[in-house]
């Protein structure tokens, strides 16, 4: 092998095997990046038994509504029991088949280099690297310089910029009522007939930035269809100078659509790269050479026929080098994009095309650990909590290495990429809230001597007393303390429900009984049990529930709250009395029993101004005992902490 040779690792972390089991896994990279650069692997979950082979038509299915354009399989990685270099080979050989099947058989792959990697998970040694050269390459030679690239998003997005196309879809298919199997070939032929009608020569596409620093942006880029080049294999194109200008499409970088500077606070990621929209025209009036009438042409059935509407959405996300010519990107990349997302749908409505009318609609997610944005079709005619979906998710956190409690890819946590602010905004802003988020970082300590210190985990909005223009003052604070929670829930994407007005909270509890009609406009408090039977219906969120005699025994469940910080992380509601807090955290020191209890009060009745509400105590630490023997929690009161508990679901 040549001494120069090296495999570049931009996720190694991706790399570990999963809890220690044998196991197969794709290597992806780009045609951008230098050869043998991987920038994240995907799990093979489609074998065939009993050789445990992978599926690979099953497979291409999958990653080819997964992956991006502007990524490819480049190698495969396995996890074995035994050193096995004949397994590498097997693995490179079916690397290469799969993407042979995702190019759908198009540009030169037999002279592509692939990446095979082994680890035995008996020995525990390293992961070792190999590559064949050649589809005719009967050996496979050992790497050994691996590279680790230190800042591997700033290598991604400042190489490449994404482009987005929309393409709604729909068009008639008619069929004989005698014979609806007809209605399948039908479609079929309609659907190949829209797929071929985004390579015709008349049609337009427009190319156009999306984030801008001022009006004075790029002017949009006309291609027309018989401008572009459809052959040229991605690997032969010519790249070009960033600055290159000129009217020729042959000559404008990608780069002449992104941006040319940027904050330097703002980080490299998915959301925060440069994007170029591309939208589709069709002009059907360049077909004639002189002016004609429109001209309506009427063909009756021959028999009774069935008239059957179907529609799709696509909408396409594309990762390319900045230096490649625009018109490369969009015959290449955005195009083929469309046509393959359009294919994936007709399979998915083809089993029931008669019977159902389904919902299909692409959403692009940037899951954390995965260092490019990746593709979901979703059917929405079933409900994000509906087992057929969660069974979807579920193999797409199988897939992708993601926990299976933690909700990446539920529709509130979609990639956001209609921002034209070019120095980002905070998650507040983009979700629609003006409120204060986090307030508890940066107060004082909680003064607590060798404490080890538990707090919530993730982010919230504080809630308090006369917000909204509502006054609530004096009843409120349960209520107040319950949509600080459900923030929460709202922040860390287990739901995309609003937080509820107090109102809508009362419906909650008069929908499921537990109140009469009256209660809704009322003054009336709640408690932990009104709050957790909320939790439960809006969002489907189990709660444990403590009940104390006394303020006196808060601090005897410090321990236990801890732990509930430590597994769970959400926000705990406190009432005692007709008062409600919340609770962010706890400091505890296991040895002299000393603790503290990170409070948010919702009695607070000023404006948002963070300075106001930390120095006035509005949120921070309560010793269970102050340095005048005065206790926060009082001891002739009873006391209920409401736990919600963090749901274990994707």
């Amino acid at each position: 092998m040549e001494e120069n040779t090296s495999v570049r690792v931009l996720c190694p972390k991706l790399l570990l095997p999963h809890k220690n089991e044998p196991g197969f896994q794709w290597l992806i990279g780009s045609p951008f990046f230098p050869p043998l650069t991987i920038i994240s692997t995907v799990r093979c979950i489609h074998t065939i038994s009993p050789s445990d082979a992978p599926d690979l038509l099953k497979e291409s299915e999958d990653l080819r509504a997964l992956l991006l354009k502007g990524f490819d399989v480049i190698g495969a990685f396995v996890i074995g029991k035994s050193d096995s270099e004949s397994k590498v080979r097997e693995a490179i050989d079916a690397a290469r088949r799969l993407r042979k099947l995702l190019s759908n058989g198009g540009g030169d792959l037999e002279n592509k280099e692939m990446i095979g990697a082994y680890v035995d998970l008996n020995s525990k040694t390293d992961i070792r690297f190999f590559v064949s050269k050649s589809a005719s390459s009967t050996s496979i030679e050992p790497v050994n310089s691996v590279v680790h690239e230190d800042k591997p998003e700033k290598f991604v997005w400042e190489t490449g910029c994404l482009l987005r196309c929309e393409v709604p879809i729909r068009f008639p298919v008619y069929f004989p009522v005698n014979s609806p199997i007809d209605a399948e070939k039908i479609y079929w032929r309609a659907t190949e007939a829209v797929a071929a009608k985004l390579k015709d020569p008349q049609v337009v596409y427009v190319v156009e930035t999306i984030r801008k620093t001022s009006a004075e942006g790029p002017k949009p880029l006309i291609l027309r269809g018989a401008e572009l080049d459809f052959q040229t294999d991605v690997s032969n194109i010519k790249l070009l100078d960033k600055d290159a200008q000129g009217s020729d499409p042959k000559c404008i970088p990608c780069a002449h659509f992104c941006l040319k500077s940027k904050p330097d606070s703002q980080k490299f990621s998915a959301e925060n790269a440069d994007t170029i929209q591309v939208s589709v025209l069709l002009n059907n009036s360049e077909k004639s050479l002189k002016s004609i009438a429109p001209v309506a042409e009427y063909v009756p059935a021959l028999e009774e026929a069935r008239l059957l509407v179907v529609s799709f959405k696509l909408e396409v996300l594309c990762y390319a080098a900045k230096d490649i010519p625009v018109m490369y990107a969009v015959s290449k990349l955005i195009i083929p994009g469309l046509v393959d997302q359009l294919n994936s749908m007709k399979n998915l409505i083809l089993p029931n095309l008669l019977t159902e009318h389904p919902q299909l609609r692409p959403y692009h997610f940037n899951p954390p650990g995965v260092l490019h944005p990746i593709t979901v079709i979703y059917e929405l005619n079933y409900g994000e909590t509906e087992m057929k979906q969660v069974e979807i998710r579920k193999s797409l956190h199988l897939r992708l290495g993601l926990p299976f409690d933690r909700p990446l890819l539920r529709i509130a946590n979609v990639l956001d990429l209609s921002t034209t602010n070019v120095g980002g905004r905070s998650d507040s802003i983009r979700k629609g809230s003006t409120f204060l988020k986090d307030v508890h970082i940066g107060i004082p300590s909680s003064g607590v001597s060798g404490g080890s210190m538990s707090l919530v985990q993730g982010s919230y909005e504080y809630y308090h007393y006369l917000q909204d223009g509502f006054n609530d003052s004096g009843w409120g604070c349960a209520y107040r303390s319950l949509q600080t929670i459900i923030s929460w829930f709202r922040l860390q994407h287990y739901t995309s429900i609003d937080v509820p007005s107090h109102r809508e909270i009362q419906q909650s509890l008069v929908e499921i009984d537990d109140k009469d009609p009256s209660f809704i406009g009322s003054r009336e408090w709640i408690g932990a049990i009104e709050l957790s039977f909320v939790l439960d219906k809006l969002l489907g969120v189990s709660c444990k529930v403590m009940n104390l005699r006394s303020g006196a025994e808060v601090p005897e469940k410090c321990r236990e709250l801890a732990l509930h910080f430590e597994n769970q992380g959400t926000p705990i509601m406190i009432g005692g009395g007709v008062l409600a807090y919340t609770l962010l955290g706890v400091d505890y020191n296991e040895a002299s029993g000393d603790c503290a209890f990170l409070i948010l009060d919702p009695h607070y009745t000023g404006n948002d101004d963070l300075k106001k509400i930390v120095n006035g105590g509005w949120c921070g630490w309560k010793k269970a005992v102050d340095s005048k023997g005065k206790s926060f929690f009082l001891h002739d009161k009873f006391y209920n902490l409401l736990l919600p508990q963090r749901p274990n679901m994707v």
